[in-house]
């Protein structure tokens, strides 16, 4: 399983119904179990982002599709990272010639 981050924003209409944003969250944990996408913790953040999503699955299609519909609910904007393992990259190190 690969892993992600999602830095995630609230749209005008999340910020105003935020009293749900721990209910939205469980609802999304289980929108992306039926996706195939397991949501490792979901954090809520001061700065930049007002929350942070640690994802794992099985490739980019599955999260992606898992982010898209999520951002159909019209709370959140999410920017999503690939994140890899210290293993992982070591391989993709050895990848490198010279």
């Amino acid at each position: 399983m690969a892993t992600y981050f999602a830095l995630c924003n609230w749209t005008d209409q999340g910020v105003r119904n935020v009293k749900d944003t721990t209910q939205r969250a469980e609802a999304a944990e289980a929108a992306a179990r039926k996706a195939g996408v397991t949501m490792k913790s979901v954090m809520w953040t001061l700065g930049s982002y007002d929350m942070v999503v640690q994802l794992e699955a099985p490739d980019d299609a599955a999260v992606t599709a898992f982010g898209l519909a999520v951002g159909m609910q019209g709370n959140i904007r999410t920017q999503t990272l690939r994140a890899f393992t210290r293993d992982e990259m070591k391989a993709i190190l050895g990848k490198l010639s010279g």
